[in-house]
């Protein structure tokens, strides 16, 4: 069987993080290897890299130097991880990829977006996902969970209101873009709800 690159994308608060394990469980029922991974990071360069660009401490980093920083992270984990994996026939399901760095530097910070998709395909060596999910919130409901959930409260969460509202248009235009590939899922309901949605999705889409 062939690989498939499958990405999970979203606001802060969207859910990825509690849908992307039951997702690799129930394809592996299916019978597929599937990985799982999430960005920033995903090797032990890649999570030096996180480190930076989390932490609170670093409130001062420019955007530019934000957006360096996820696509030196980025190149990191396609060489070592999702490229090899994928030519061994692999489902590989990511916790964010290169979409973000369009939403959040792109469209959040004002970052130019054709200079951001140069640099994305060199950082990637031109690896688009196969398969987009944008697990949709709005972006005051998203940070409230955040919040409320105990989890990590990084630099990117600490962002003012606006620029998550930004973050969420953002992620809307491209899902328009490209709708071959996105597939937009209400994430406002209940995580098992989303879960089954996702199911439905991806059952259409992996062989």
């Amino acid at each position: 069987m062939s690989g498939m690159f499958i990405t999970l994308e979203g606001p802060d608060g969207c859910g990825k993080s509690t849908q992307i394990n039951p997702l690799a469980d129930y394809l592996r029922s299916k019978g597929r290897m599937v990985f799982t991974t999430r960005e920033p990071g995903g090797t032990e360069i890649s999570d030096q890299v996180r480190q930076i660009i989390m932490a609170m401490k670093n409130t001062s980093m420019h955007p530019r130097t934000e957006l360096l920083l996820f696509l030196s992270a980025r190149a990191q984990l396609v060489e070592e991880v999702i490229r090899p994996r994928l030519a061994a026939g692999e489902v590989i399901i990511s916790d964010r990829y290169a979409d973000s760095t369009l939403a959040y530097q792109g469209y959040g910070h004002g970052v130019d977006l054709d200079v951001i998709r140069r640099l994305l395909d060199f950082a990637t060596g031109g690896l688009k996902p196969d398969l987009t999910l944008l697990l949709d919130v709005n972006a005051d409901e998203g940070l409230r969970r955040r919040q409320s959930c105990g989890g990590e409260w990084n630099r990117l969460d600490a962002y003012q209101l606006e620029f998550h509202r930004r973050v969420q248009v953002g992620y809307h235009k491209l899902a328009a873009l490209e709708p071959e590939r996105w597939v937009t899922i209400d994430a406002s309901q209940p995580s098992e709800m989303v879960q089954l949605l996702i199911r439905q999705v991806v059952d259409d889409r992996v062989v």
